[in-house]
């Protein structure tokens, strides 16, 4: 099933899609790969996800992408003695280590980190920001605070801290019995929450081993700060705009959404925009303008996908949310203005042979109108660098490793497809051809550029690059 358009579509599962039929409708409808929110499922439902997800996988013969979400440490207030209290902006409130149920001037804190690391001027945010308090007095046991916006604050509501790194990994108990879980199904992506420095994805690094690839969710202050380094150890990323939106001032979001998508660009590595994107769409069948053009300014950007939370996952309109993202990104990728503005933000290459190549391959395959890249990979490293250039032309991505074709699938612009090793040069570019025509990327005729690593076999040695003819039955010809 070939995709009209090169950015991938993640669309998230939950109680209105959890059915084996509903997630083969989603995939039909546009979606490349599922994710799994930690958050929501418990360890046998997360089971049954993936065993559904792979059964369609099957039966569609495409290689489908399984990304495993996990909760991260949720900061929250204790409980109050009437449930919930106002509060008036100018007066002092505390947040303390007394377990007592709080009233209209204290609260329980249960984290003892935070009051340790909590300074005076900080901000502390709660209920998505609906509270907003300032840290006057701290002595590692309590904050005294004066409140400067909001006056509810009820139990067990969750706390921002958007001035404070807290001291402690982006881990918590629960996050580690996912993540041997989700890593025992064979999931291709974790998605690690609440990450504040790259510190934080070292851990998780020594667990999976491999196993999966790491996608950072940058949501807070702290972790913008430090993007390039946090870039640099994750195998993805993702725009989290709902917390980020908490944490720094809304109007500051935009501009962070294009600052992540373009770093990551440059520095190859896939980006996701998430959060909001068709929320109208949870109740009514159809989107807002406002929506449609949030879309399409992500797809604009060249992100590598764009994604769907409760809009699928317990939305009204799951199957419509999807098929919704699907028309917006087509549409966006055949404006006669997206060419010139994904061209205007590509990178220079780095000075690596590999990269050279990729380079050499779309600009040949764009003056020469060839009618598509032809990339073996069997670790990913070559559809990344090929993904990189961001070519007019289709990406087909050819690996031996399903593992590694799932996790192409979040990668833009790459059609990936599993197939037996080359066996030499000949059978390469026979093979190369015959799948570009069975897929439907070119006819009799047609020429593919075809890059590989010689010897083969060799991981991330992209050092080839041959163009070939499609000839009777898809056989090549050089």
């Amino acid at each position: 099933m070939r995709r009209s358009r090169k950015v991938k579509i993640l669309a998230t599962l939950g109680p209105a899609s959890s059915e084996e039929v509903m997630i083969k409708r989603l995939f039909e409808a546009g979606a490349d790969v599922f994710r799994i929110n930690m958050s929501h499922a418990d360890h046998p439902l997360m089971r049954t996800l993936v065993a559904r997800i792979r059964k369609v996988e099957k039966e569609v013969g495409r290689p489908i992408g399984i990304l495993a979400d996990l909760q991260g440490p949720k900061l929250r207030v204790g409980k109050f003695a009437n449930g919930s209290e106002e509060l008036k902006i100018g007066e002092s409130f505390t947040l303390d280590d007394d377990p007592t149920p709080g009233n209209a001037s204290r609260v329980q804190m249960p984290h003892p980190e935070i009051l340790e690391s909590v300074k005076p001027g900080d901000r502390l945010l709660i209920d998505d920001g609906k509270l907003q308090l300032k840290a006057v007095k701290t002595n590692g046991k309590s904050i005294t605070c004066t409140v400067v916006s909001g006056t509810k604050i009820s139990d067990r509501k969750g706390v921002s801290l958007p001035d404070t790194e807290l001291p402690v990994g982006a881990l918590t108990e629960k996050d580690r019995k996912d993540l041997d879980a989700v890593l025992a199904t064979g999931v291709d992506w974790i998605a690690l929450s609440f990450i504040q420095r790259p510190e934080d994805l070292a851990e998780v690094r020594k667990v999976a081993r491999g196993r999966a690839a790491l996608l950072a969710k940058i949501e807070k202050p702290q972790a913008v700060a430090r993007l390039a380094e946090i870039i640099e150890l994750s195998d993805a990323l993702m725009v989290a705009r709902g917390d980020l939106g908490v944490e720094m001032p809304l109007e500051a979001v935009p501009g962070i959404q294009k600052q992540i998508t373009r770093a990551c660009r440059r520095a190859g590595k896939p980006v996701v925009v998430a959060t909001q994107m068709l929320e109208s769409m949870i109740s009514a069948p159809v989107p807002t303008r406002a929506e449609v053009s949030d879309v399409s300014i992500a797809v604009f950007e060249g992100a590598d996908a764009i994604m769907l939370s409760a809009e699928s996952a317990a939305g009204e309109y799951p199957v419509e949310a999807v098929a919704t993202m699907n028309r917006i990104a087509e549409r966006v990728e055949q404006d006669p203005n997206y060419p010139s503005i994904i061209n205007a933000q590509r990178s220079e290459p780095e000075a690596t042979g590999a990269d050279a190549i990729s380079l050499a391959a779309r600009q040949i395959a764009e003056t020469l109108k060839l009618s598509s890249i032809v990339t073996y990979t069997a670790s990913g490293t070559t559809g990344l660098r090929a993904a990189r250039e961001r070519p007019q032309v289709p990406i087909i991505a050819l690996s031996p490793v399903v593992e590694t074709a799932r996790r192409l699938s979040l990668v833009w612009g790459t059609h990936c497809v599993v197939t037996a090793d080359a066996s030499d040069l000949d059978d390469m570019v026979n093979r190369a051809c015959r799948i570009a025509y069975q897929e439907g990327f070119g006819r009799e005729g047609d020429r593919v550029i075809i890059t590989a690593g010689v010897p083969l076999r060799t991981p991330g040695a992209t050092n080839m690059l041959r163009i070939a003819y499609i000839g009777t039955d898809g056989q090549g010809g050089i």
